[in-house]
């Protein structure tokens, strides 16, 4: 069965590969080693708890999964997570890659996901991740939750609080 080898990391001419080994080290181990150790010595990430992360399994139902994937919205959702992740070289099969990993994954994972199972159930030797495109996600994934936190930790609730006191 074919899995990925390489998460090729491109972001225009920058092209950096890391072998997916590595990813699986850092999951078993919690041990980094090339371009991956480097990556998170630069950002500040401790490669035991990002060992942990690869390791942690959500719990899907295989045909729901399966049978969401194929409505329009999971194909919306697909789209635009094969904007960040494709096949290196051929990003038109992005959607079809995706469903494939995910299905496997779920399958060969007895109904659970991780990271490191949808690296192994990923149907192309190299998978490509678009650093602005992934970059730009995150912004808004921050964006979304300093929004949430603003709204959650509001200056609202002091007043009201002051104006129940006040009645």
């Amino acid at each position: 069965m074919l899995a990925a080898e390489n998460i090729v990391l491109v972001s225009g001419a920058f092209r950096r590969s890391i072998p997916v080994a590595d990813m699986e080290l850092l999951a078993k181990k919690g041990q980094a080693q090339g371009l991956l150790a480097d990556l998170l010595r630069f950002s500040n990430q401790n490669p035991v708890e990002v060992g942990k992360l690869l390791n942690q399994s959500i719990p899907l139902p295989l045909v729901l999964v399966s049978r969401l994937l194929n409505t329009r919205i999971g194909e919306a959702l697909l789209d635009r997570l094969a904007n960040i992740v494709y096949p290196l070289k051929t990003p038109g099969a992005g959607v079809p890659a995706l469903r494939s990993a995910l299905v496997i994954g779920i399958a060969e994972g007895d109904g659970n996901l991780s990271p490191v199972s949808f690296l192994r159930a990923y149907p192309n030797r190299e998978m490509e991740v678009n650093l602005p495109a992934l970059l730009a996600l995150l912004q808004k994934a921050n964006s979304i939750s300093d929004l949430v936190r603003f709204f959650s930790e509001s200056p609202l609730d002091g007043l009201q609080g002051k104006d129940s006191g006040s009645r």
